[in-house]
């Protein structure tokens, strides 16, 4: 796998015009059963305290999962939706960068499930998530 070129086509072709361009998420590494992605932490994923908002947190952890399980699959034949996601917020964030490390718990035929990790620039641990992804197969 040309992991530069993954990352690439990631970052400049599947998040063209999508949430993660939006919160300006940005995948940075790639390996056999790991992905992971960056999102800074600002106003625009603030609540109205100043912190970094559950809801962004969770978009990063389901951007990165379902991210992950298209590396697992035949995109031309099949498609990812996520199916659950459940998120524990431990530690607050005002500024900075928050890193998402999606990691595999169980890689099935038809079912994904993922553990998210988020950690911010000290390595605290943020938030810790898990995604559940069904793989289907493309209607015509």
């Amino acid at each position: 796998m040309d992991t530069q070129k993954v990352l690439n086509h990631m970052n400049n072709v599947v998040s063209k015009n999508t949430l993660m361009e939006t919160l300006e998420i940005v995948f940075t590494e790639v390996g056999k059963n790991f992905l992971v992605a960056q999102m800074p932490v600002n106003l625009r994923v603030h609540q109205p305290a100043g912190l970094l908002h559950g809801g962004a947190s969770v978009a990063l952890a389901e951007s990165v999962g379902s991210a992950a399980s298209h590396l697992f699959i035949d995109n031309d034949k099949f498609e990812i939706r996520g199916i659950e996601i459940s998120a524990n917020h431990l530690k607050s964030v005002k500024e900075g960068i928050v890193t998402a490390t999606a990691r595999p718990i169980h890689k099935g035929r038809t079912t994904h499930l993922w553990e998210i990790r988020i950690v911010d620039e000290q390595q605290n641990l943020v938030s810790l998530c898990k995604l559940t992804n069904i793989i289907l197969p493309k209607r015509e």
